[in-house]
């Protein structure tokens, strides 16, 4: 099946901690079904000072649930699903809401 997501797609978080966010997706993972994306989902991870760095608090993107996501429509803004239509003898993405082409 067709990945509906992919890497440098523009989403919005539809349910849990960060719904409503924004953000582009930066790193797939289509075996475990989740999503890194930029300013959602962060964590802050304590580290010891070392030669290579200070240390301190380091703040970082953790992945995401693939089924917390959604493209943002390039129409209205808003949160929309996805589809797939030949356009001549190439397959390109849709948002359903609008009807326009995501990728083409």
């Amino acid at each position: 099946m067709a990945a509906k997501l992919r890497k440098g797609d523009k989403v919005v978080v539809i349910a849990g901690r960060d719904k409503g966010k924004e953000g582009v997706i930066t790193l797939m993972m289509p075996k475990e079904g989740r999503a890194v994306v930029e300013g959602v989902n962060t964590v802050v991870r304590h580290t010891a000072a070392s030669q290579g760095n200070e240390g301190g608090r380091i703040s970082k993107a953790a992945p995401i649930q693939l089924s917390n996501l959604a493209i943002v429509d390039p129409k209205d803004g808003g949160a929309t699903r996805v589809g797939f239509k030949m356009e001549g003898d190439k397959k390109v993405r849709f948002a359903k809401k609008s009807g326009a082409v995501i990728d083409g």
